[in-house]
């Protein structure tokens, strides 16, 4: 059994423009999430768990976007826009557990905030290297089981004849539409594992902002509590981006299904924020901008020499 792909353009022209888009994006997406692993790993002032948590984060959305983005670009270019139920279920696997992974790392990276501003004299004690490894393994392992749970159940489903999917990719909500046993258990089972992956980590994090602003608005002197805000804003920026995205795409009825609108919110969870997290981190993080420039400097003197 096969699914065959629809929303690809069919224009060669269109279909040229489309894959020199999607592979200049993907470009600047590993080249910008490199240059944020790249420092934090060999930067000795960068040994922090907030850093170690973003160069995780970046890392992951590396893995993320080479799930589907490949397939997206060969798919582009290729007449028979096909995969098999197999290689359906495996990419929908992992596309799944990786962004749940993201969504837990974040709601790790806000929780990492609160210790850090409500708790600073205990927080070296803490939030230890040991402590922030085994947070960022259990993010990746807590999204690849709750991941294994969805695909196995929905692949379990009987599928109708037609085995055309009007998406660029196996994501959950076109696949499901392909389901001929729709009923509310099933609907409910996909919003339980939707409500796990998104609304959970989303509560954390508001929960730990809530927190975060007590706690700041008690600073006395501006300058405190600008610097307590300039250490989250980019944080809450990438959680308002990816929970946004998430929330319109899996904390919904199937009736509310649009696959011209899915297609769009789509490239934009899958393309878009990638390639603004690194520019997020990266432009309002003056020590991120100086360890990507020392960075570069060192890799330029070491060529010129």
């Amino acid at each position: 059994m096969e699914f065959v792909f629809l929303a690809y353009p069919s224009c060669p022209e269109l279909r040229i423009l489309s894959f020199v888009g999607v592979s200049l994006v993907y470009g600047l997406i590993i080249t910008g999430n490199i240059l944020i692993v790249v420092p934090i790993h060999t930067d000795a002032r960068l040994c922090t768990p907030m850093y170690y948590f973003l160069g995780s984060l970046s890392g992951i959305e590396i893995c993320y976007t080479a799930v589907v983005v490949p397939h997206i670009l060969t798919n582009t270019l290729q007449s028979e826009k096909t995969i098999t139920l197999l290689g359906c279920a495996t990419q929908m696997t992992f596309f799944i557990a990786l962004g749940s992974a993201d969504c837990f790392l974040l709601a790790v990276m806000a929780c990492d905030r609160y210790v850090a501003i409500c708790h600073p004299l205990q927080y070296p004690l803490l939030m230890t290297l040991t402590l922030c490894v085994h947070l960022v393994v259990a993010s990746v392992v807590s999204g690849l089981f709750l991941s294994l749970q969805l695909v196995a159940f929905i692949f379990s489903l009987p599928f109708c004849q037609t085995q055309d999917i009007e998406h660029f990719f196996c994501d959950v909500p076109p696949v499901m539409h392909l389901v001929c046993a729709q009923s509310h258990i099933h609907e409910q089972a996909v919003l339980v594992a939707a409500i796990l992956a998104i609304a959970v980590p989303f509560f954390l994090i508001t929960t730990s902002y809530t927190f975060i602003v007590a706690a700041v608005l008690k600073i006395r002197s501006a300058a405190g509590r600008h610097r307590a805000f300039s250490t989250c804003s980019s944080h809450l920026t990438v959680v308002l981006l990816q929970y946004g995205c998430c929330a319109f795409m899996y904390l919904r009825p199937s009736s509310s299904y649009h696959p011209k609108q899915d297609q769009f919110v789509s490239l934009v969870y899958t393309l878009g924020t990638p390639l603004l997290n690194p520019l997020i981190y990266a432009l309002r993080n003056s020590e991120m901008k100086e360890a990507i420039g020392r960075v570069l400097t060192r890799n330029c003197l070491s060529q010129n020499s």
